[in-house]
Parts: structure tokens; sequence; C-alpha cells
């Protein structure tokens, strides 16, 4: 159900995202606004002694490091971090298995809170603000409650949906609450290159500003491109990532220059093309493209919207210029023609609808 580390624990040396992790509070990149903040907190607590810093709540999108905080502020306060997850506490027994097996000081490290069960949240408030835990024992009318004392703990949750936590809940991290921002490219180079040499692979400094301008500007999706460039490299009997090798790589992945992949340029090509930019609906637009609405939300349109290739609008989604662009222009470079976008006979809707010819 959990599992326990501490801040001195070996990383792993399989090329896992374990190994990626910074290690020490002066290697994590980017979040200079949380990290100023994380850092009062606690310098504050150390000053006072042995007491805990107050529970912390991080959230913002995937990818943005919210567990590696959570491990570097074990690391700064030189504590145990016991790390679960908020779909596993169904019952109230396995928060309360974890409370009461916890040490003075000790670090829990929820990740995707807002999943956690309603029963075992309201559990976690007398704790959180009392540090107790209410227990009924027996049943019927012979039941009577206790009330055990829990030692001195700090409570850190991650989440990627905020807005799924009551306001009772978020109102007990006093710690604070941190939302963590999407990192510039020159940022995610600098991550780039310090993963580069835990993976005692070579890189072009070229190669990492093509790796990161195509990361989406998420230190996760940096890492994983970035392995998979040394792999293309190691294939080629080099340890040396090079452009030409980016290049190789990001062609085989379908990735393009925008950050853009196979499914998420067939999804603006069905838009422009077969509804001729728009509006169109959500439902109208998923059986065209053979998706699940939720699918389309969740997984195309938030990157889509960043970059502003769509709107959404009370008539539906549209395509906006920057998009058409895109798609004219990843075409005309893919099969050295223009694209007369928005007429029935161009190339875009000749292509096949499972996206094969849609890779660059």
């Amino acid at each position: 159900m959990d599992k326990e580390s501490t801040p001195s624990s070996p990383p792993r040396r399989d090329g896992s995202e374990q190994l990626l992790r910074p290690r020490a509070w002066d290697q994590y990149i980017g979040q200079k606004t949380v990290k100023k903040a994380l850092e009062i907190l606690m310098g504050a607590a150390s000053r006072r002694g042995k007491e805990p810093i107050e529970h912390i709540l991080f959230y913002g999108p995937a990818g943005l490091g919210k567990t590696t905080l959570a491990h570097l502020v074990a690391h700064q306060m030189a504590t145990p971090i016991k790390i679960t997850s908020g779909p596993v506490l169904e019952r109230a027994s396995d928060i309360a298995a974890l409370l009461t097996n916890l040490t003075p000081g000790e670090i829990l490290f929820i990740d995707e809170i807002h999943r956690i069960n309603k029963t075992v949240e309201e559990m976690l408030y007398p704790a959180m603000e009392h540090r107790s835990l209410d227990i009924i024992v027996g049943k019927g009318p012979s039941a009577r409650t206790i009330q055990l004392d829990l030692p001195p703990f700090t409570l850190v949750g991650a989440t990627t949906r905020i807005a799924l936590l009551s306001q009772p809940f978020r109102t007990r991290f006093a710690g604070g609450i941190f939302r963590l921002e999407f990192y510039t490219e020159k940022e995610i180079e600098a991550i780039l290159a310090q993963s580069a040499a835990q993976l005692e692979v070579g890189a072009d400094s070229q190669a990492l500003a093509m790796i990161a301008e195509r990361s989406r500007l998420t230190p996760r999706l940096a890492n994983q491109l970035l392995k998979r460039c040394r792999d293309v490299a190691h294939v080629a009997d080099q340890n040396m990532i090079t452009p030409d090798i980016v290049e190789k790589t990001f062609d085989l992945l379908g990735i393009d220059k925008a950050g853009l992949e196979t499914e998420d340029r067939r999804f603006l090509s069905v838009l422009i093309d077969k509804f001729n930019g728009g509006p169109v609906g959500l439902s109208t637009l998923a059986a065209a493209t053979a998706e699940d609405p939720d699918t389309i939300q969740e997984v195309y349109e938030p990157y889509l919207l960043r970059l502003g290739f769509i709107e959404r609008t009370p008539r539906g989604r549209i395509a906006t210029e920057r998009a058409k662009e895109h798609i004219k222009k990843t075409y005309a470079e893919t099969f050295r023609m223009e694209l007369p976008l928005g007429s029935s006979s161009n190339v875009v809707e000749s292509l096949p609808v499972d996206g094969s010819m849609l890779q660059p």
C-alpha cells in the first residue's frame, strides 16, 4: 500500500525516473517562487528545533516536479518520507495504519490526493489539526470512540485536480498551497544537461535546445525524449546526442517542431478539413476522429489550447489561423507542396484516417 524511503537512499542506475530526480535542493531547477516560500517554511521550522513543517499541498499539471519537491523537502529536513497514493486509501483502517506507524517528524506524502475516499479525508481533519485520530471500537450500543495521539508529522499532498479537494480539506494545509508552473525552455535545457550527465551520455547544446523546444515545457516529458535520443544514439554506436540524432528520433516518434504528435495533428486536420476549421461540437468532433470525448478534452485540447491552436466557444471548437499555418507548413515540408487549406480537394482530406501519413 505504501513505501518508505530516506533522503540518503541511493538512486537506481537503470535510467529510471528516480535516477534523474535531483538529489539536493540546489539541483532543483525552476519553480523559484515555490522554492523560496519552502525555504522560509523549512528554515523557520528548523530554528524552532525539532518541530516539523506545517502541512503543504502541491498542485499543477502532471510532470512538473511535485513528487520531486516532496522528496527534497524530506532531504532538507533530514527526515524519512513515507509514500502512498490517494486511490489505495479506500478504508479508514488504511489511513489509521499509516498514521499510527509514523515516527516523530516524519513526512507522509500522498500523491493524487484528490482521489482518496471521502471517509478517509474526514479522518485526516483531526489528524492534521490536533494530531489525534478518532477510532470507533465495537458495534451497536456498546460502540465507543477512542482517541489516539499521533506523533508530530507533516502531510504533503500532490494533485493535478485541486478543485476536487473539498474546501475544509484545502484549508488544513496550513503550510501553504503551491501551484507549480510550466518551465521555460532555458530551464528545460538546464534540466536536460543535468539529466544527460546522470545518464552518462554526451549532449550537444543545440541538441538539448531542440529537445527543450518540443518538450511541452514539462521536465518529465523532456527526460523521456532525452532517453529516446540516447537510445537512438546507442543503436548508432554513438555516445553523443547530436542535432542529427535528435531529428532522427523525432522523425521516428512523429513529433514536430511544436511538440505535436501524430494524433494531435490528425485531430487538427479533421477539425480544419472536414469542418472548415469549425466551430464544431465536442460530440461531433469525437465521432469524426473516432475518439472518446474525454480523451479529446483531457489529452489533446490542453496543449493545443496552450499553443493557441484551438479555441473553445459556445458554438464549439475552432481551429485558429496559427493552427492552419502550422498544419500547412508541416505538410508542405513533408510532401514539398503547398496545401490549400479549407478546400475539399486538398491533400489533408485525402490522407488516411489512421494518421499514417501525418507523421513528418
